[in-house]
């Protein structure tokens, strides 16, 4: 109904899509009339809507590989000026996952920063940022930070650095700043080496231990915690919970799915859960989630005390730079650790009688 624009009551909606299809079931071969519509959620049409004679043909256009989001970004910098040092290819492998509206959003944003630094062409500069821009907001660098926060954002996103880091896989990390940007104080941006359409077990064993890397590393480092990893461990949450109830990637509960998600129709909204298992089964669900997060926190917390010298090496970069590239990241990793602080010797305690 929403989709057809269709208003009135619901009663006067359905009589009119019900005259809708009985006219395209009517409609004569030599009328040269053809139905053409199109939704993102084709899981809730109504059957009745695909019965054979009505829609013969069905197009599924996925999100856009390599080459097609490098052919959309040909199509949306012909007309503007580009430096000689641009290569689309590249900004095309940064952005896996991004819509044809997401990369045209993309080339304006990097042409209004273009635009604002006096550039008379755009620059991989302006492409890059604007990736970052589309992805997680503006810049906020006009908020002021204390030292105290500033540093724990720095162990914060240190953390995720190393851990992603030192995971065989884990998708590598293109960037690490603590420049807020949008609703984060931080963050550490990792970039896939390739397209994919399936996920390992041990690929999301690795991303749950590199989402937990942050608020372990606080842990770690200041005997604290704080409430800056929330969305991390709302993310590892619910990436555990798929494993167990969704992707079958339980020893406990073996290859089988839990819970019927019940949508509300023409609205694509879930709005309950079918519960089709007993308590029993609910309190396994339960313990394996549990086991699945806390196995991901022994493995960063494992990771970064035993480099715990070079956590503290790339938080102190970090705090002085805010931003560190890939090839800086690569850079720290190979350097040497800087010598320890000499220990200042013990105050004898005074003798008492």
């Amino acid at each position: 109904h929403r989709g057809a624009g269709l208003g009135g009551s619901h009663d006067e909606r359905e009589q009119t899509l019900n005259q809708i299809l009985v006219e395209m079931d009517g409609f004569d071969t030599n009328t040269s009339v053809i139905v053409m519509a199109a939704t993102n959620r084709p899981d809730i049409l109504d059957p009745a809507l695909l019965r054979p004679g009505r829609f013969d043909r069905r197009v599924i256009l996925d999100w856009p590989d390599i080459v097609g989001r490098t052919a959309i970004l040909k199509v949306h910098t012909k007309e503007k000026p580009l430096d000689d040092t641009v290569n689309l290819e590249v900004i095309a492998k940064g952005t896996v996952g991004f819509s044809g509206a997401d990369l045209a959003n993309l080339v304006n944003e990097a042409a209004i920063l273009a635009a604002r630094r006096n550039k008379p062409a755009i620059g991989m500069k302006e492409l890059e940022e604007s990736i970052d821009r589309v992805t997680f907001g503006p810049e906020r660098k006009s908020r002021k930070m204390s030292p105290k926060e500033k540093e724990i954002t720095a162990y914060h996103e240190a953390g995720h650095a190393l851990v992603a880091k030192m995971l065989p896989n884990a998708d590598p990390v293109h960037k690490v700043t603590i420049i807020p940007r949008g609703i984060a104080g931080g963050y550490t941006k990792q970039l896939p080496a390739e397209d994919r359409r399936y996920m390992s077990r041990s690929q999301y064993k690795d991303m749950l231990a590199t989402l937990l890397g942050g608020r372990t590393a606080e842990e770690l480092t200041f005997n604290e915690i704080t409430t800056g990893a929330s969305q991390d461990i709302e993310h590892a949450t619910k990436v555990a919970r798929a494993m167990v109830t969704t992707f079958g990637m339980s020893d406990a509960l073996g290859p089988r799915t839990f819970g019927d998600k019940q949508e509300l129709v023409f609205l694509g909204r879930e709005i309950s859960e079918q519960k089709d298992y007993g308590d029993k089964i609910a309190d396994i669900i339960d313990e394996e989630i549990n086991k699945i997060i806390q196995n991901a926190h022994d493995a960063a917390l494992k990771l970064l005390t035993e480099n715990k010298a070079k956590l503290i090496q790339i938080a102190q970069t970090l705090v002085t730079k805010e931003t560190v590239e890939a090839e800086d990241l690569d850079a720290l990793f190979n350097a040497p650790l800087p010598p320890a602080p000499p220990e200042t010797p013990a105050t004898p305690a005074p003798v008492t009688a």
